[in-house]
This record gives structure tokens, sequence and C-alpha cells, in this order.
């Protein structure tokens, strides 16, 4: 029987990842490993300082009190008896796209389960309005059962973003690069009761650079479910002969 691990950045009782669960019941074993509160933005954090605790919710759903990529070491490496076939992260409320993987908790636990060797997908829904995850949680399925049926690349990884329209209304499945985020950060600066100052990070939607027609920004613009292969290796190719040809005067 194939094994499929869920987890997520939004919490172990998000909405998301419940539809996800129930989407994937038929297909195999599915093991619920999640934060237990939310952990948006956390990117690829492990907890070092201090003991992670386990709490059991409900048979096969347990919460862990530390990021989604501790969810997901935990799982394998100190949870299940064996590996899971597939590490499935989401359904994220809200979308990844372009930059956002670098920040994303969901991509991030997606990203280890790549890292241990597991083919790994990370599902968000492109939007943090809509609450409808009917159109995700059939893409979810239907993907997760044509990853199980073949043989995958290793470190295979890949980031889907849906758009939030009913399942009828999407315009087909596109393959994609990442787009060009255009953040419209600000700090914003408070005093506390007792004179302290605090800081928000916050600033309006960001926005994206109308660049390329295959980026995941256009498809989902597009009303096209977003399909964006990731590497684990950031070596930027194209500046390695620019490194190689410094000349540094060192001590």
């Amino acid at each position: 029987m194939k094994r499929i691990l869920v987890t997520n950045d939004d919490g172990v009782h998000a909405p998301g990842l419940r539809a996800m669960r129930e989407a994937l019941g038929g297909l195999g074993e599915v093991v619920v490993v999640a934060p237990l509160s939310e952990q948006s933005a956390t990117s690829h954090s492990l907890t070092l300082h201090h003991p992670l605790r386990i709490k059991e919710i409900e048979p096969g759903v347990r919460a862990v009190d530390g990021t989604p990529t501790d969810c997901v070491l935990l799982a394998v490496r100190g949870i299940l008896e064996e590996a899971p076939h597939l590490v499935v992260s989401g359904i994220n409320q809200g979308p990844n796209l372009g930059e956002d993987v670098l920040y994303s908790g969901t991509v991030a636990a997606a990203m280890e389960g790549a890292i241990l060797g597991i083919p790994s997908m990370a599902v968000s829904l492109a939007s943090w309005k809509h609450h409808d995850f009917d159109a995700a949680t059939a893409v979810t399925r239907s993907l997760a059962e044509a990853l199980l049926a073949r043989s995958l690349p290793d470190r295979f990884l890949v980031s889907v973003n849906v758009p939030p329209i009913p399942i009828e209304e999407i315009q087909g499945l596109r393959v994609t690069r990442l787009g060009s985020r255009v953040y419209n950060d600000a700090i914003i600066r408070k005093t506390d009761p007792r004179g302290r100052d605090y800081f928000w990070i916050g600033g309006s939607e960001p926005t994206w650079h109308a660049s390329s027609p295959e980026s995941d920004f256009a498809a989902i613009e597009d009303r096209c479910v977003s399909l964006t292969p990731l590497l684990l290796d950031l070596t930027d190719q194209d500046q390695l002969d620019f490194l190689r040809g410094l000349e540094l005067d060192l001590p």
C-alpha cells in the first residue's frame, strides 16, 4: 500500500489540510504530521534549541510544536516505521508564487521531503480570502495519483498553485517557471505601554513583474493551474565563471 505523508504550515486544524487528507484518502495510507499552530513564512527552519513534543489529535493525525520542516523530519526519521512514498504539503491558504517559495513553510516542508529522498509536492490555493478548496483538492488528488504511479527522479519537488475558481472554470494545467514578485514591504514602528519600541513588518499586497508568459503568475492570471518544478541546488551557474575570474588581494 502506498503511504502519503501530509503536512502544512497553516497548522494541524487548518481547513486546507483537512480537505487534502480527505481527498487523498482513497490513494493509500494517509498520515498527517503537521504543526500545532500556524507557521506561515517560517521557510526552511529547524528547531534546535528546545525539545519538540508530539500530540496525537486523532488516529493518523499528529501535531508537532515546531515548524513544517520539523514535522517532515520527525515523521520520516522518528515517527513512521517506513518512509512514505509521497510527501504532500498544503493546501496552503494563499499563493506561493515567485520568490514566495523562499519564505514559504508550505514549500519548505515539501523541500524537506525531497531532501530526504521522497518525491514531494507543495499545494497552494492562490487566494487569502477564498475558502473553497474543491478545485485544489481535485488537482491534488489527480496529481498525487499520477506521481504515485511513476518512477520519479531523485529529489523530485513541485510547487502547485491553483486559481481560486470552480474546477469547471479552470483553463488547464501549465508547467511554469518562477516569476518575480514586487514586494511593498513597510516597517511599522510603535511603542508599547512601557515605552519600548516594537515593529511590525507590513505593507500592501505584493504584485508581480509581467515579464514572462511562462511564469507561475501568468498561469494563475490566465485561470490555469501552475506546476513549477523546483531545484534544491541554488547554484547560479551563470556566475561561476565571473567568480573564477576575480583577482583577490588576500593577506
